[in-house]
């Protein structure tokens, strides 16, 4: 059975999308696909969440942006991390470490 997509809990998307270009500068297409690939779908990214943690992101001055072409030859805006963005980046999967040992502390117990 295929597994179905979950919604996003408020604040995930921001630290998947810094965690995602802090490999390297990406467009919007090649942020999400290393997340939907990476949860088997359970992740799939609207392109308007997207754009908005995107356009979130780049008014905090966690990620910068510049045009460019992309695989196929289309413009695209890339995004990269700033030195804030990863000071946020660590932050964020400190919390984010945290908060998932805590539920799963709660859901393991009998």
């Amino acid at each position: 059975m295929a597994r179905r997509p979950i919604d996003l809990m408020h604040g995930t998307l921001d630290v998947l999308v810094l965690k995602t270009i802090s490999w390297q500068p990406a467009h919007g297409y090649a942020i999400t696909q290393p997340n939907e690939e990476r949860t088997g779908g359970v992740f799939e990214i609207e392109d308007a969440a997207l754009y908005k943690a995107l356009h979130r992101l780049e008014a905090s001055g966690a990620v910068s942006s510049v045009w460019g072409a992309s695989e196929n030859n289309r413009r695209a805006r890339y995004y990269r991390l700033t030195t804030l963005g990863r000071k946020e980046l660590r932050a964020e999967t400190s919390t984010w470490h945290q908060y998932a040992a805590a539920v799963t502390s709660v859901l393991g117990t009998a």
